[in-house]
């Protein structure tokens, strides 16, 4: 049999860390390979398609996109640049021949990157550079450059690999050049690097047909959605096959419609072949992993084991006074059909039921991957609760053994002792530390996963807001001993009601508080972090006794202090073991998990 290469193809990964111009660099590209008519306007960011990704910046799960260029279509799949999407990333880069590593001009490569550029190297993909935003001011190219060489060198890359093509760009400008000094006014030069770099598809075209699974979709039209590569050989509209489960089990299916990119759209084809990322539709229940093949010979393909879990909360139903008043979705039966719908397209996440029907515990890659998770279904119209994150542990040789992360945090060098001082008692351990750029040091530690919980809040406090911190799973080690939870205690609502700015006046003396005049409250609520290390409980809907001698308005006098607006991140780093985090569609409230106050101190005592 004879192997055949597909020319007219190019299937390229693009791996960026966080703001380094993903998305912008894919925006350029689409515009320029005239895949837009001239008198479409193209939305910025084309690639971040849901809000969570826009308001954040990141990309949370992978798209396709397809550019033409002089009838070569480039197929462009985004990969997540946050580690806690690890499991996304396994399965991308089995689709592709080689990876765009974009990396910007200031910043040079960041530990995110590190993550994902590991696996492109170690599945033997070649990668191609691109400096991003040389105009930026303060932008050192050259410099850049060398640091990436370094740490392809680091990473273990092998000598073909270290002789990555280069390419410089402003993707805001839409153009791209070879040499920082030549003249460039469109992105040719990337277009132009990827088809002499990148490895056409190869392999037996008149064999078998064979496609891993790497993304799930769904459509209210035809149902579930298979994503994946063609490894080998072709399949028409309509032709029978077989899906080989993990297990190996064999189910006979009916391909009902195919489907190829071109730019953003997924465009109907009659046959897929070798080299093709292909979506097909008509087989009810596929999952990711498993193999579609020819229904006369099949043959699985094997399958990327997928980081494990380092995370796990709580998920419960609704329990507190102010229940169902604000979701649309609020029953345990809502709540377990959502988290197992998505396990079939979030394969880095865990569900598993309890022994009591409206408790299921989730476990994720990281608070990121469970914040992400829970803003989404917040938005769906969800209501829940949900526990403080805990950390999984392993057992081995009878030790305890705890996952470490590798943490970057870049900072001003005024705050340097003061992070590291807050670190001490995280068992961090610092590795490494670089001398300034432009006034920031970097400061790499090995921490285990629990030390983290909580720190993104205390540094950006200690910094002023100018730190910025990176990790990454590294390993697992023994258990390292104890950390202390949080030091302050929290300011809990004594009685239900509606807060006044009097209730308010007095308890804000006591601490910091998360709420303004105005807010329906209820006993247990937690609104504020007290000044000391025990909880204190305050009457917040207490208003002043009216006298002959005092006036109402007298009231009006009382400043309040600015309030700490709590994000949902923000209340899962503050909560305590004995706390839960209220989630609705319109508010995130934070709560005792024994609301009665009697009942609480009871249970102090035992």
């Amino acid at each position: 049999m004879e192997k055949f290469t597909r020319e007219d193809i190019r299937n390229v990964a693009i791996i960026a860390h966080v703001d380094h111009g993903k998305t912008t660099l894919v925006d350029a590209l689409l515009k320029q390979s005239n895949i837009f008519r001239s008198n479409e306007k193209v939305q910025e960011r084309v690639m971040d398609s849901n809000d969570l990704e826009k308001e954040r910046g990141i990309t949370i799960l992978s798209k396709n996109t397809s550019v033409m260029h002089k009838g070569i279509k480039i197929n462009i799949v985004d990969t997540p640049g946050h580690a806690d999407f690890g499991g996304e990333v396994e399965r991308v880069l089995k689709m592709v021949d080689s990876v765009l590593l974009l990396v910007d001009a200031f910043e040079g490569p960041m530990p995110q990157t590190k993550f994902v550029l590991k696996k492109a190297l170690e599945l033997g993909l070649k990668p191609i550079v691109v400096i991003n935003k040389i105009d930026k001011p303060n932008a050192r190219p050259q410099e850049v450059v060398d640091l990436v060489f370094d740490l392809f060198v680091e990473l273990g890359a092998n000598d073909e690999q270290l002789e990555f093509p280069i390419v410089y760009s402003s993707a805001k400008a839409g153009i791209a050049k070879y040499e920082l000094e030549d003249e460039s006014n469109s992105m040719e030069p990337v277009f132009e690097t990827i088809i002499k770099n990148v490895k056409a598809p190869e392999g037996y075209l008149d064999a078998p047909f064979q496609m891993l699974v790497s993304t799930i979709d769904s459509n209210e039209y035809v149902g579930r959605i298979a994503i994946g590569r063609v490894e080998r050989g072709s399949i028409k509209k309509n032709e029978s096959a077989v899906l080989i489960r993990k297990d190996g089990e064999k189910e006979n299916v009916r391909i009902s419609s195919l489907f190829t990119y071109d730019g953003l759209k997924r465009v109907d084809a009659d046959e897929v072949k070798l080299g093709d990322i292909a979506v097909v539709a008509g087989i009810p229940d596929v999952n990711i992993g498993e193999t579609i093949a020819d229904a006369s010979d099949p043959e699985a393909i094997p399958f990327v084991e997928i980081d494990e879990p380092t995370l796990s909360m709580y998920f419960i139903v609704n329990d507190s006074p102010f229940a169902g008043r604000e979701g649309d979705f609020v029953t345990s039966r809502h709540l377990r059909d959502r988290l197992l719908k998505e396990l079939e397209t979030n394969v880095s996440l865990k569900v598993e039921e309890t022994d009591s029907p409206d408790r299921f515990k989730v476990s994720g890659r990281g608070e990121l991957h469970l914040s992400v998770l829970i803003e989404t279904m917040r938005r769906e119209g969800y209501e829940f609760q949900v526990s403080k994150p805990m950390v999984i542990y392993k057992e081995e040789n009878g030790k305890k053994l705890e996952p470490i992360e590798a943490l970057t945090i870049d900072v001003p060098e005024e705050f340097m002792g003061v992070v590291m001082e807050k670190l001490g008692p995280r068992k961090a351990e610092l590795v490494n530390m670089t001398s300034a750029i432009n006034g920031y040091t970097r400061l790499e530690f090995k921490i285990p996963s629990r030390g983290l919980i909580g720190f993104k809040n205390e540094l950006m406090t200690d910094t002023k807001g100018n730190g910025i911190m990176n990790s990454v799973l590294e390993d697992y080690e023994p258990y390292k001993g104890d950390i202390p939870e949080r030091s302050r205690g929290s300011i809990v609502v004594f009685e239900t009601g509606t807060s006044v700015v009097y209730g308010l006046y007095s308890a804000q003396e006591r601490g910091k508080l998360f709420i303004g005049a105005g807010v329906d409250v209820y006993q247990g609520m937690v609104i504020g972090e007290c000044a000391r290390a025990e909880d204190l409980e305050v009457n917040v809907c207490k208003k002043k006794h009216l006298s002959n001698t005092r006036s109402s308005g007298a009231d009006d006098a009382l400043k309040l202090v600015p309030i700490t607006e709590m994000t949902l991140e923000k209340c899962l780093e503050f909560i305590a073991s004995d706390e839960l985090v209220e989630v609705t569609p319109k508010s995130i409230r934070m709560r005792k998990k024994i609301l009665d106050t009697n009942l609480r101190r009871k249970n102090r005592g035992k």
